[in-house]
């Protein structure tokens, strides 16, 4: 991505957004919607983007499309699991993590647009910044053409990725995972403390630290405090041998 900052008003912004959806074969009718999708709200305190929200809404619309796709998708798919089991199913495929890695490999971080400083930091291929981009983006195509094709594009690039999911049993509850460790080796049950929000009063973001008695053994972000544990709880398993031999210490 160029470091110049393009205002959404420009032609060119427009044009390179539109020929990004025309590659992923969606027949859009409104470009404005999926250009508004790539507006992160740090570009807003600078100035220089015209517009009157970040992408934020659409966040918040494509999260709620995105829950019922996948629920739907999974409800017909496996009639004889019970709930509970499809609830875990569901949480992975929609989670950060496996959005973060869709919207990378769909490249949204080549056309998201952070400020100036977010740019520098990396802020654009921030995990939590192209699972939200990749979220808003939905919001934009529901809104544009509708379920049908909101349901396509799901099915397409996120229940996909289920095959893998069931293999390596990534919709094992990482927080559920998490508690048998720590109850098994500590007898104690993790803790979680917000470290940290940011974002207006109706699009929190929440960065949540999971502890195993006064040990931090995991960090997470997310759009709750719930999705914010489950990432810290996620983080900490993926680093069980680093804090485990800090532990022992």
């Amino acid at each position: 991505m160029s470091k110049k900052i393009v205002s959404i008003s420009s032609k060119a912004f427009e044009e390179k957004i539109g020929t990004f959806v025309s590659s992923l074969e969606i027949p859009y009718k409104n470009i404005t919607g999926y250009c508004l999708a790539f507006i992160h709200r740090s570009v807003l305190n600078e100035n220089i983007i015209h517009v009157p929200e970040s992408n934020e809404r659409l966040e918040f619309l494509g999260d709620a499309v995105l829950e019922l796709i996948s629920t739907e998708l999974l409800f017909h798919a496996f009639p004889d699991k019970p709930e509970g089991e499809l609830t875990d199913i569901r949480s992975a495929l929609v989670r950060g993590k496996n959005l973060a890695s869709i919207g990378l490999q769909l490249h949204l971080q080549d056309y998201v647009l952070v400020s100036k400083g977010e740019l520098l930091a990396g802020g654009n291929t921030n995990p939590y910044i192209v699972a939200n981009t990749f979220e808003a983006f939905l919001g934009a195509l529901y809104l544009d053409l509708g379920y049908t094709e909101a349901k396509a594009f799901v099915d397409k690039y996120v229940y996909s990725t289920l095959s893998e999911i069931l293999e390596k049993q990534l919709y094992v509850d990482p927080k559920s995972y998490l508690q048998e460790i720590s109850q098994a080796k500590y007898n104690t049950t993790p803790t979680y403390n917000v470290l940290g929000e940011s974002g207006s009063d109706h699009s929190k973001s929440y960065t949540v630290g999971a502890y195993i008695g006064t040990t931090q053994v995991g960090t997470g972000a997310g759009s709750s405090k719930k999705k914010a544990q489950q990432e810290a709880a996620e983080n900490a398993l993926s680093q069980q041998k680093v804090w485990e031999n800090t532990m022992k210490k």
